[in-house]
C-alpha cells in the first residue's frame, strides 16, 4: 500500500516524517488543499506532473530546506535572527516551526549553516537541544560577542538581524 500526498509541502518530508507529521506540516504551511490518495500498487501511481513537462528555474532551490539554509548563511557574525523572520523572508508559505525543523537538520548541510544564530522571537535559545552539547549554542554565540544568560540573549533587540530588510549587513561588536 502506497500513500501519495500532493500539496505545496516539500516531498522531502515524506522521507523524514510520518504521514501524520506531513499533514501537520502541510496544514501549518497554510496548504489547505491536501489530496491523499491510496494506491494498491505502484503501477497505479499517476505521474506527479500529470504528464506535463515542467521547466525548473535554475535559481530556484529544490526544497524549502535549501531556501532556509541560504537565508541562515547570510546572518552576519555577531548577529542573530529568528525562525519567524527567516520564514517571512523566504517568500514561501512556511512557518517558524518549519524553519526550526530545517535548522535541527542543518548539522550535515554543506556548506555549513550557522544554526546557532537562529533563535526564537523572544531571543531564547530554543534550538540548543539539537546541538552536540547542551551549552554549545550558547558558547558559539558568546564567541561572537553575544551575551547570553539563562538561555536567553540579553541584548536581543540590538543584535537582531532581519533578513527581509535590504541593506548592508553591519557587524555588532561587544563594547
Amino acid at each position: 500500500m502506497i500513500f501519495i500526498i500532493t500539496s505545496k509541502a516539500t516531498w522531502f518530508l515524506l522521507r523524514s516524517f510520518t504521514w501524520r507529521e506531513v499533514i501537520a506540516v502541510a496544514t501549518a504551511a497554510n496548504t489547505a488543499r491536501i489530496i491523499m490518495k491510496k494506491y494498491l500498487n505502484q503501477k497505479d501511481l499517476p505521474s506527479l506532473n500529470n504528464g506535463k513537462k515542467t521547466a525548473e528555474k535554475a535559481d530556484k532551490p529544490a526544497s524549502f530546506f535549501l531556501t532556509v539554509y541560504k537565508i541562515a548563511r547570510q546572518v552576519p557574525r555577531g548577529r542573530v535572527t529568528s525562525y519567524g523572520a527567516i520564514a517571512e523572508a523566504s517568500g514561501l508559505k512556511i512557518t517558524g516551526r518549519m524553519v526550526g525543523w530545517a535548522m535541527a537538520a542543518a548539522g550535515g548541510a554543506k556548506p555549513a549553516v550557522p544554526a546557532h544564530r537562529v533563535v526564537n522571537s523572544k531571543g531564547e535559545l530554543s534550538g540548543a537541544a539539537h546541538f552536540a552539547t547542551p551549552t554549545l549554542m550558547q558558547e558559539l554565540l558568546e564567541q561572537e560577542g553575544i551575551e547570553v544568560k539563562n538561555n536567553k540573549i540579553i541584548n536581543f533587540q540590538s543584535v537582531f538581524w532581519n533578513p527581509a530588510t535590504p541593506g548592508p549587513k553591519k557587524r555588532v561588536t561587544k563594547q
